[in-house]
């Protein structure tokens, strides 16, 4: 009896400190997952905040000259649009797209510090950018004709045709732009890509105001202002980059940037591919809707929603420029857990930003649309298409960043190929068939090709990112650093 008396208080005594040892232990293991988060989003957030900046930045160029166009009359606002949402879209979209391939070798090899490839990586691409761009010049050149044939009235074709001809140096500048860019932001220089678009975006204002209201240029020297401030970009981050910017990385241009270009202009096209036929799918919904009979008030509609989408996407293209340089550093680092968890961060992030932005919708629908116009007819049908508004925005809040995981792995051909499957297989034909066979007009369109392809696409790269393994990536990842970076071979 009293041994069991003795034991019974150290029994009770037990149990206490046990559960208070398990609770310790879960207490600190929250707190280590709390401060991996903190780590990670701190991470995260010095690339995002500085793109989020130099995107809008970027945007507002363009949209600060079509407000100067607008002042000289109709006729000009018509044809600066049409360049720049035509002809100066199909191009930017296809050179992005190809200057992103950068975002997978130089983000694996600034993670595997192999820092003087990243300088290499740049050359190459601005050689096979800068051939792609010699190719695409036709658009260009042949504007009025191309547009002629797509119907536009005369003089707007010959007007657009013009100021086309003088975003020539703007075509290039592209090519040259971009890969700096993207070499910058892989190595987490984002703050001085951010200093320098500031820059070039005050270049832009005070070009335009000389250009228009001093000098009195008209058109023609509306579009040249774009050339003055994206070759300043350019020539910004070229500056910061060759004198001392980046010391580690650019070691001067070297021969070696010629060899291998095939395979580099490979992977370039899966990923101007990939990025295009997202950039294109958006300009089909508004050519659709044209088509519409009495588009008019649906086309404006229309616009303002994508006015709204255009501006909220800096965002989670922000996202997919970080995940795709986190996942990246990571894989090239050989950390796989790593990269996995800078994927969950940073899906979780957007998505949060994109649910707000989605209940903030749905909260103005009604609202919004006075920003743009007064018209009772154009604000009803925006107020109708608002809930296909804040779905578009929740569903591109995660799938720019699944894009993203896609860049920073390497897996831009696999993802080209579910791009076309899910939007112009699947989105495209069904966005046809709720407009026009089921009568549902432009929100019919829109549903379609939103539920059926952005959804679809969406869905696929989920399920892709959930079972991946990560760290047979991460070891591909450094067979690839190790195999693009040998001189001797090929790259592969």
């Amino acid at each position: 009896m009293s041994n069991k008396k003795l034991s019974s208080p150290l029994g009770e005594a037990k149990v206490p400190l046990l559960l208070r040892n398990e609770d310790e232990e879960e207490q600190q293991e929250e707190q280590t997952l709390t401060r991996k988060v903190l780590i990670e989003s701190k991470k995260l957030w010095h690339i995002v905040g500085p793109a989020i900046f130099s995107r809008i930045a970027s945007y507002s160029m363009l949209v600060i000259t079509q407000i100067f166009a607008g002042h000289l009359g109709d006729l000009e606002l018509a044809a600066i649009s049409i360049a720049n949402n035509v002809i100066v879209g199909f191009d930017f979209g296809l050179l992005l797209g190809m200057a992103s391939a950068l975002e997978t070798l130089c983000g694996q090899a600034f993670g595997a510090k192999q820092y003087h490839m990243l300088g290499v990586y740049m050359q190459r691409s601005w050689i096979v950018l800068f051939i792609c761009c010699i190719f695409l010049l036709p658009i260009y050149l042949f504007a009025t004709p191309v547009l002629r044939v797509l119907g536009q009235p005369e003089d707007l074709a010959v007007l657009s045709g013009e100021v086309a001809m003088w975003m020539i140096p703007l075509h290039f500048a592209f090519a040259f732009q971009f890969p700096l860019n993207r070499f910058l932001q892989s190595q987490l220089k984002t703050a001085a890509i951010a200093w320098v678009s500031l820059m070039a975006l005050l270049v832009h204002i005070f070009v335009s105001w000389l250009f228009v209201y001093k000098f009195q240029l008209g058109v023609t020297g509306t579009a040249a202002t774009l050339n003055f401030s994206w070759w300043a970009l350019a020539i910004g981050l070229y500056v910061y980059t060759v004198y001392g910017g980046c010391p580690l990385t650019w070691k001067g241009f070297s021969m070696e940037a010629f060899s291998g270009l095939w395979e580099f202009l490979k992977l370039s096209a899966a990923s101007g591919v990939m990025l295009c036929l997202e950039n294109w799918y958006y300009r089909i919904l508004i050519l659709m809707t044209g088509n519409l009979p009495n588009a008019e008030i649906a086309v404006d509609a229309l616009s303002i929603c994508m006015t709204i989408n255009g501006l909220e996407m800096m965002i989670p293209f922000a996202f997919f420029a970080a995940t795709g340089v986190r996942v990246a550093n990571e894989l090239g680092a050989g950390n796989g857990k790593g990269a996995k968890f800078a994927t969950i961060v940073s899906v979780l992030t957007s998505l949060a930003i994109g649910l707000f932005f989605w209940i903030l919708i749905l909260a103005l629908h009604n609202k919004f649309g006075y920003i743009f116009t007064t018209s009772k007819p154009v604000l009803d049908e925006v107020s109708k298409l608002s809930l296909l508004l804040a779905f578009t925005i929740l569903l591109n809040s995660i799938q720019p960043v699944l894009s993203g995981v896609a860049v920073g792995s390497g897996w831009q051909s696999y993802v080209a190929y579910i791009n076309l499957g899910c939007y112009y297989i699947i989105g495209v034909p069904l966005g046809f068939l709720m407009g026009w066979y089921f009568k549902q007009g432009v929100m019919g369109i829109w549903a379609g090709m939103i539920f059926g392809g952005t959804a679809t696409q969406t869905l696929i790269l989920c399920w892709i990112t959930l079972r991946c393994d990560w760290e047979k990536e991460a070891a591909k990842a450094k067979l690839h650093v190790s195999k693009w970076s040998d001189k001797k071979q090929q790259l592969g």
